[in-house]
């Protein structure tokens, strides 16, 4: 039977492949994060599947990073991204639903966005509730439709629910809530791997 990704990756935290999810997507976050931050002064920050809290505290030793925060609804992974930083905000709650106090300047997420049947949905509670005027939301997905490698991943996970776009619908769900400024590109393609979708737009 298959489970939904919050089992799937409470069960990873227990088994350690957290640990590998941080070394398997450290390159596509890099090239995300340096892009996204390169002209931002000070600026507040949220990952949106924050899983262990590795992003957040990369992102939270920028000199310009004023504030950052991860939540995620997995709750084995807060309770390690807390135990991991006591320094920074961690959050177990339902992205859909979960709103932050402030609005921030950057919203960033890898691998998240394709488990829930209605992504756009997300997209556009980020939009209006998350961000600033004028702030930025950068995903990276590897399960897309050009990568096809990625196709099994649903089977050989046992997970439930991964909604397979494409990179052109994937970019008209960013326009359609008012995206501006959206933009698309792949990081770490190599043989019989697309890279990493990259997509980002502004408020």
């Amino acid at each position: 039977m298959k489970k939904t990704p919050i089992e799937v990756f409470g069960e990873w935290v227990s088994m350690g492949k957290d640990e590998g999810m941080e070394k398997n997507h450290e390159e596509s976050v890099e090239n995300m994060v340096s892009f996204a931050t390169k002209d931002l002064t000070n600026f507040s920050f949220i990952d949106a599947g924050c899983g262990n809290g590795w992003v957040v505290r990369s992102v939270a030793s920028l000199p310009n990073c004023i504030q950052a925060t991860g939540i995620d609804g997995a709750l084995k992974m807060i309770q390690k991204a807390k135990k991991l930083d006591l320094k920074n905000n961690y959050i177990c709650n339902d992205l859909l639903f979960w709103k932050p106090k402030n609005k921030v300047d950057l919203v960033h997420s890898m691998e998240v966005f394709y488990y829930l049947k209605e992504p756009q949905k997300l997209i556009q509670h980020v939009f209006s509730n998350w961000l600033k005027e004028g702030a930025r939301l950068i995903i990276g997905l590897d399960f897309y439709s050009e990568n096809i490698s990625s196709h099994s991943w649903p089977e050989e996970c046992g997970i439930s629910i991964m909604s397979l776009f494409s990179e052109s619908e994937w970019k008209t769900f960013f326009l359609k809530v008012g995206f501006k400024e959206v933009s698309s590109w792949h990081s770490g393609a190599k043989k019989n791997w697309a890279g990493t979708l990259i997509i980002t737009g502004i408020k």
